[in-house]
């Protein structure tokens, strides 16, 4: 009996672990800091988070809605529906009171979704600039240009950006291969690899910059982006995501450009966008940036083309 209670012990602990792996880290962080939320929301108001019911939830949304955007909304109902079925309750998020009550939700806001701004060519060559201007060690000026360049170059996430390894990468003759282990959209780490060519101008050429960083940095194994030390002092530890977003709001900044509408994945949306410019097709975009549907590729693309082929340009006044 005891051999059989273990057992059991050993597979729910197992089955649990599998539970938590089957999300990425961050989506779990996500998850609880959501329902952190909705559990002091049910607390001021002396209502039960855990298990909970759909009325409950049902107010939450309500009252989110006041100052939030109906994707927050969406989200938060997801977090809070998996927080239940991890924990073995079950939750009907389907339900009339729910999905009526989003609706109308909906119907009131709407649902213009305003995501960050892009980081276009004109930007990117400006922050560049900038940095070569910075009175700082060359050594900080490498590894922040490389970090920009490569994050628009290959139309990286940022959580993708700095988790790229010394052992990730291969020179080839055209340029620079890079294997993506896990992203967003690869849960289950079917990698990719991205292929990032030379460009003309080396000041602005992802490929050239990184083999400077690398020469530089003297890294010939694991992270290749990562933080410093007082001083210049390079250490061993892995840049943060965040990181990516400071460093560039801080060059936006230096070069004289609003950054408040800008983030980590102004770069990638930047390459989506600029490459949309360019002619390229939404097959050769998603090819680098991972993207699964079209449906956000095909939204840059028409925001890229938004004059051209516009109909006011055919009328003559």
């Amino acid at each position: 009996m005891n051999e059989l209670t273990t057992d059991l012990k050993s597979l729910h602990e197992a089955t649990l672990n599998n539970l938590k792996s089957s999300k990425a880290n961050n989506t779990l962080r996500a998850y609880k800091s959501d329902f952190r939320d909705f559990g002091a929301f049910c607390a001021k108001h002396g209502l039960n988070s855990l298990p909970t019911e759909p009325k409950i939830v049902s107010l939450y949304l309500t009252h989110l809605s006041k100052n939030s955007k109906i994707s927050t909304l969406r989200r938060r109902l997801v977090s809070i529906s998996m927080v239940h079925k991890l924990k073995g309750h079950y939750l009907d998020t389907k339900h009339p009171i729910i999905i009526e009550n989003l609706m109308g939700i909906k119907r009131v806001k709407g649902s213009i979704q305003r995501g960050k701004k892009p980081l276009l060519i004109n930007h990117l060559k400006l922050i560049i600039n900038v940095i070569n201007q910075q009175k700082i060690d060359n050594i900080k000026k490498h590894r922040d240009k490389t970090i920009i360049l490569i994050g628009f170059g290959g139309g990286f996430r940022r959580t993708e950006l700095i988790s790229i390894d010394h052992e990730d990468l291969e020179f080839v003759p055209e340029g620079l291969k890079i294997m993506i282990k896990r992203s967003k959209t690869d849960q289950f780490g079917e990698g990719m690899i991205k292929g990032l060519p030379y460009l003309t101008d080396e000041n602005y050429c992802p490929v050239v910059n990184l083999k400077k960083w690398l020469e530089i940095s003297k890294i010939k194994s694991g992270p290749i982006f990562r933080r410093f030390a007082k001083g210049s002092t390079l250490t061993d530890n892995r840049l943060t995501d965040q990181s990516v977003v400071l460093l560039i709001k801080k060059y936006l900044n230096l070069a004289g450009i609003e950054n408040k509408n800008f983030a980590g994945h102004s770069l990638r949306s930047g390459f989506a966008t600029v490459a949309a410019e360019n002619g390229a097709d939404e097959r050769s975009i998603m090819a680098m940036t991972g993207h699964k549907t079209t449906q956000m590729v095909r939204r840059y693309i028409r925001e890229a083309n938004i004059f051209k082929n516009n109909a006011l340009n055919k009328i003559k006044l």
